[in-house]
């Protein structure tokens, strides 16, 4: 189940498409639009550890369109690289990890009252994880041979659920609104990640599914999932 249907996914890259044709013909590789992106990323989570939320929030916005514009420059240019991959993936999880980091600063600095601190610092902890979690279910999934596209708050539905409302409301009075916000987030994206468990475990038991030879990691790879710019 996906919160955002995939043909509202479709349509919005059909949409940004003259965007990503501007980039091809600048000659503008996508490993920059990458690090422009999480740079945007950052931006966004020194907003809201400042107490700016509302640029917090556009700046978020602005950060996944930026998220989405690379893949497309990289596969509608053929420049699409084992390397670029990786480099995507792992800036997303620098980003997600500043992103909540600022907000629980946000958080720390008064953002709510104090008897909703240590809640609020502990739902920014909860989301994050979960979400690391999230992007690396899919990972080592496509490192099996398998896929983990499911879950209800995959990257696309918590860049519009942080980043919108806080964009047009900001945080809400005494910060009720960013609070909940994030308490719902660590909620969806706990339950993405045992969406994806469940779903593998499906998969995985199926007859049909025929999985590569294990081989043992020092880390846990995905040479599968590098032929794929975008992550969760």
């Amino acid at each position: 189940m996906n919160v955002i249907p995939q043909n509202v996914r479709d349509g919005f890259a059909k949409l940004i498409d003259p965007l990503a044709l501007v980039f091809i013909r600048l000659r503008v590789r996508p490993n920059l639009i990458t690090t422009v992106g999480t740079l945007v990323v950052i931006a966004s989570a020194t907003a809201f550890g400042l107490g700016w939320v509302r640029w917090g929030g556009l700046l978020l916005l602005v950060s996944g369109l930026f998220d989405m514009v690379d893949g497309r420059v990289a596969r509608r240019a053929d420049m699409t690289t084992t390397f670029g991959a990786f480099y995507d993936s792992t800036l997303d999880r620098v980003g997600e990890s500043a992103l909540f980091s600022g907000i629980a600063l946000y958080f720390l600095r008064g953002g709510v009252p104090p008897d909703r601190l240590t809640l609020a610092v502990l739902a920014c902890l909860v989301a994050l994880a979960a979400s690391l979690i999230v992007s690396y279910t899919r990972a080592r999934a496509e490192g099996l041979g398998l896929t983990a596209k499911v879950g209800i708050a995959q990257r696309a539905e918590r860049v519009l659920l942080l980043g919108a409302p806080t964009l047009f409301l900001g945080a809400g009075n005494r910060g009720a609104l960013l609070f909940w916000i994030v308490v719902v987030l660590a909620f969806a994206t706990s339950v993405t990640v045992v969406q994806r468990v469940l779903y593998v475990a499906r998969v995985a038991g199926e007859p049909s599914v025929r999985r590569p030879p294990r081989q043992r990691e020092t880390l846990p790879g995905h040479a599968p999932a590098l032929q794929s710019r975008k992550g969760p």
